[in-house]
């Protein structure tokens, strides 16, 4: 069967009551809208279960109940922000959903049952309430996942970093109907950035067999692969950045490698999507 026919029929907002929720739904429905696929709002408040070991066993003094009853209050809170700003949303096909308790195992099932999973850029950076839900999506759960910037579009110009390797494979393979979509797909490469032997003209032949034009922009530079093709996709005026997302196990300080956490920490990029 062909691979033409793969599309997404699900995209996932993560909401958490706070001022990004707004932008985050509207990039959700930006991508949502060229396949018309549901935009899934799924608000993720913090979770009352996290307080629990600091409690004590057995024990629920006032203080304590009092924080509890104050993590509730705050809960239902945020999911009243959350619905004000889903509402506001002005696209047709869209759910919302409140999570309970155990929240993070509630958020991997949802994501599990999405095509792809949007964050916004301060999130991804480790900020705001949601940080370690995006670190954990991507690099625990594996989901495809997009960083939304200002100016993000679904049917622009999408660059796709390559260097051969089984992350920037796998993260090819699922932009794939992201791609069929885009105006112009850029394949970017820096050969003498990586150890591996690779060529960029399979990767074009791939695309070519499942319907996506690609072009090469080629990096005859050295040095630092992420910097390199940052600039390269600023250059082609790229909206979406395609990138196999590197992680580390969870005991160490970062868990992205420094390529994805040059990515994900550059100024004035585009959109990213990641996947681990």
């Amino acid at each position: 069967m062909a691979n033409q026919g793969v599309s997404w029929a699900r995209i996932m907002a993560p909401v958490a009551g706070g001022d990004a929720d707004a932008a985050v739904l509207t990039a959700a429905a930006t991508l949502a809208a060229p396949f018309n696929a549901e935009v899934s709002a799924v608000y993720a408040p913090a979770d009352v279960a996290d307080l629990m070991p600091w409690m004590g066993e057995g024990f629920m003094g006032g203080v304590q109940v009092t924080a509890v009853q104050s993590l509730k209050d705050a809960a239902a809170e945020g999911e009243r922000a959350a619905r004000a700003s889903f509402d506001a949303l002005a696209y047709e096909r869209k759910t919302f959903t409140a999570l309970n308790s155990p929240v993070w195992a509630a958020l991997s099932m949802e994501g599990r049952l999405a095509d792809v999973v949007v964050f916004d850029d301060a999130t991804a950076r480790g900020r705001g309430p949601l940080a370690e839900s995006f670190q954990q999506i991507v690099a625990d759960e594996q989901r495809p996942t997009i960083v939304a910037r200002p100016g993000l579009k679904a049917d622009g110009c999408i660059a796709v970093a390559w260097d051969g390797g089984k992350e920037a494979s796998r993260a090819a393979r699922t932009a794939l109907p992201l791609l069929q979509k885009a105006e112009r797909v850029v394949i970017i490469a820096a050969p003498a950035s990586s150890s591996r032997y690779f060529e960029p003209k399979r990767l074009q032949t791939f695309f070519a067999e499942r319907g996506v034009t690609a072009d090469i922009h080629g990096i005859s530079d050295g040095g630092d692969a992420a910097t390199l093709l940052l600039a390269a996709a600023k250059e082609v005026s790229a909206d979406i950045l395609v990138a196999g997302a590197f992680g580390h196990p969870r005991l160490q300080e970062f868990i992205f490698g420094g390529a994805t956490r040059s990515f994900l920490n550059a100024t004035g990029a585009p959109s990213l999507f990641l996947s681990h």
